[in-house]
């Protein structure tokens, strides 16, 4: 495998992180940011200085306005857009966006691009994905699934609730995962402004820097027709794994950005911090620390490239975008716990970002699947011979 970036990506990167470091880490203390994320207004202003410096969307397909960027070429600018909290929502890479523009160019129908793909693309709404459940429903086991979608003349009723569901409060449109009676589980687009959709509540959580934090749903006979229905009707599963393999490593992509953020904090802090007589970071319990980090962060990006490089022959790479998962989200959180252990006291106010990106950071391990999950499926297919290995 060839590990040198081409002239284009290079470039590419390094345009990036100038207009992270110029641009966006100068609005962190914008103070339109709240408890469940950066209010609209603040986000569409990071996502005019992403498209006046032509970086907005870059992953989506050029026919919408994106850059058409490979798996591999998205882990080096995502790694990019992470290192700062507002970065992704700037550069129109943040979850759930990111993935569902995916599983839209996958699947969607022209006319359902048109409505609402191409607007994702440009910025100009935001969107959600409504599949976890409150138990007894639909969780780490998708086969859980409670929501129904009863059939009625032509279309459907929707009826159901979802939780934790990402960027709920403020979407435009929302993909549902409903189980059609003797069909199966099937995804279905729908305006989030819809009669049938209630917004009850949004959950008190960790992190705060996802747009519209993440809200609790109830259906109640939201009428879908079959102009609604993303993909064909009892296929949500498998459009699932579409969505999800990539989402899992567009995760690790950018917290590895955040996580190297953090390190970049400690690592000035300790060469600059005096302890007993000399600075902080020529005493081996720190010094140690950051070389641990340093470690880290090269097998967390190791993974994720190869990951993507997998994606990019065209597997689907479950198994590997499951391992990449667990390494990176494991591997970022040993390092920013690191970083606030360095840093001292300091490591928990707001005097850096560092408490702020541990705090963001740690549901990482949980979403798209948690680590315990990963390993159980890793684990089933080793034991029955069926473990793949992609490695060139």
């Amino acid at each position: 495998m060839d590990f040198a970036l081409t002239p284009e990506l290079k470039d590419l990167q390094q345009r990036t992180r100038a207009f992270i470091a110029e641009q966006i880490i100068p609005m962190e203390s914008d103070p339109r940011q709240g408890a469940h994320g950066p209010e609209e207004s603040l986000r569409l202003d990071l996502v005019a200085k992403a498209r006046q410096a032509g970086l907005l969307s870059p992953h989506a397909e050029p026919e919408y306005g994106g850059l058409g960027l490979s798996h591999v070429g998205r882990a080096v600018v995502f790694e990019e857009s992470g290192y700062s909290p507002l970065g992704p929502i700037a550069m129109n890479v943040f979850a759930p966006d990111e993935g569902n523009m995916h599983l839209l160019h996958a699947v969607a129908t022209h006319e359902q691009k048109e409505r609402w793909l191409r607007p994702l693309v440009e910025g100009r709404i935001r969107s959600c994905f409504c599949m976890t459940e409150p138990a007894p429903g639909a969780g780490s086991d998708p086969s859980l699934l409670a929501t129904t979608a009863t059939p009625d003349g032509d279309g459907w009723l929707i009826t159901g609730r979802k939780w934790l569901i990402t960027g709920a409060d403020g979407a435009s449109v929302g993909i549902v995962m409903a189980n059609v009676p003797d069909v199966g589980a099937t995804m279905f687009l729908t305006p989030m402004d819809a009669p049938g959709i209630h917004l009850e509540r949004n959950m008190d959580t960790l992190d705060r820097c996802f747009p519209g934090g993440h809200g609790v749903l109830r259906f109640q006979n939201l009428r879908v027709g079959p102009q609604d229905v993303l993909g064909e009707v009892g296929q949500g599963y498998r459009y699932a794994q579409v969505r999800l393999s990539p989402a899992r490593l567009t995760h690790c992509m950018r917290w590895l950005g955040a996580a190297r953020r953090a390190h970049d904090v400690a690592l000035d802090y300790a060469r600059k911090r005096q302890a007993f007589g000399r600075p902080i970071g020529q005493h081996e319990g720190v010094g140690f620390a950051l070389a641990d980090n340093a470690m880290d962060l090269h097998l967390a990006r190791l993974a994720t490239w190869h990951a993507a490089w997998v994606l990019d022959q065209g597997g689907l790479g479950l198994q590997d975008s499951s391992r990449a998962k667990v390494i990176v989200s494991e591997a970022v959180w040993r390092v920013v716990d690191r970083c606030v252990q360095v840093l001292g006291g300091q490591g928990v106010t707001g005097e850096t970002v560092v408490a702020r990106i541990f705090a963001d950071i740690r549901g990482f391990r949980i979403y798209d699947g948690p680590s315990e999950v990963h390993r159980w499926s890793l684990a089933k297919h080793l034991i029955k011979g069926t473990a793949t290995d992609t490695m060139p």
